[in-house]
């Protein structure tokens, strides 16, 4: 029987995640080519969502560190919800349960994924949220492990990791090899311009996928 171990517990690090699930980091500039090339414009009614995300998200993170759920409610659920992912043909599950069989079937990994966005039945977007204490880059290996757990080796997948302060962006690929490569931080705190831009590769990100 494959022994059984909390995602969280499993791979605590970038090498972690690496090492076990027999990923490598690609430094081309060609693979990860989504998050800077021909993004969206922004329509009216989406530059004042937008303004109104921000005012407050900077009027609540004034009163001290959001946790993960205020996380949650202020930025990744409105962002998700205006870039059109609670729509068709998209399907969202939160709390989402994975498993992925790693080491020749030996171990499973189990974990929850915050916010699992599918769309016949590929994940297109795992999202994993955490305090704005931690850096988003810290959320990294469990997503990298989450999205591995996607079935479909065919298709790239893509994640968006925020702690309120920060976004970044991954994408995935399984096939020839396993690699993933990782977007710019996009610091939505301080810069107003960075939450745009954000959106921008969130939308751009969703086009891409139902154009598929």
């Amino acid at each position: 029987m494959a022994k059984v171990i909390a995602v969280t517990e499993a791979i605590k690090s970038q090498e972690e995640a690496e090492s076990r699930l027999n990923l490598s980091r690609t430094e081309d500039e060609a693979f990860f080519t989504e998050w800077q090339a021909q993004l969206p414009s922004l329509s009216d009614s989406e530059q004042t969502a937008l303004d109104t995300l921000r005012r407050r998200l900077l009027y609540h993170r004034a009163d001290g560190e959001l946790l993960e759920g205020a996380v949650t409610l202020l930025v990744a659920s409105p962002l998700l919800e205006l870039a059109g992912f609670y729509d068709p043909p998209f399907r969202m599950k939160a709390e989402a349960a994975i498993e992925i069989a790693i080491d020749h079937g030996e171990e499973t990994l189990r974990g929850r994924i915050d916010i699992l966005i599918l769309q016949n039945q590929l994940w297109v977007i795992v999202l994993e949220c955490k305090k704005t204490t931690i850096s988003t880059r810290s959320a990294l290996p469990q997503a990298l492990a989450y999205i591995m757990a996607n079935p479909d080796l065919d298709k790239p997948r893509f994640g968006m990791l925020t702690n309120g302060d920060d976004v970044l962006f991954v994408k995935l690929r399984a096939q020839p090899t396993p690699e993933y490569g990782l977007s710019r931080a996009f610091s939505i705190y301080t810069v107003q311009s960075e939450l745009r831009s954000a959106f921008q590769v969130l939308k751009h990100l969703g086009q891409g996928i139902t154009a598929v």
